[in-house]
């Protein structure tokens, strides 16, 4: 069975940081494309960083030089480090593992709030 679980959600002052976390099992991570994505209320889900299997990465305009996706095929883990939050950055944050078949995990809140 395969399973996504993301974790390190939590709400943060404005400025602040947080690292998400995704772990997969169920899957052959290291052939799997990652990514992380985002829904805030009343919003459509955005793609907010790929990190590919040969570690390359791709980001929204919105978070670049403040986010950085990276992944652990060791642990079958990608991270999602978020750097001087911003108000607009509150959402239900997801990972997505992408290959043939794609898999969702059931995401984790972030609000960013002062």
């Amino acid at each position: 069975q395969v399973q996504l679980v993301e974790s390190g959600g939590g709400l943060v002052q404005p400025g602040g940081s947080l690292r998400l976390s995704c772990a997969a099992s169920g899957i052959f991570f290291s052939s799997y494309s990652m990514g992380w994505y985002r829904q805030a209320p009343e919003k459509q889900r955005e793609l907010v960083a790929t990190i590919y299997r040969d570690r390359s990465t791709q980001y929204v305009d919105s978070v670049k030089g403040r986010f950085t996706i990276s992944r652990d095929n060791a642990k079958n883990t990608v991270y999602l480090q978020m750097n001087s939050l911003k108000l607009e950055d509150t959402a239900v944050y997801y990972c997505r593992a992408i290959g043939t078949v794609t898999y969702w995990g059931q995401g984790t809140q972030v609000t960013v709030s002062s």
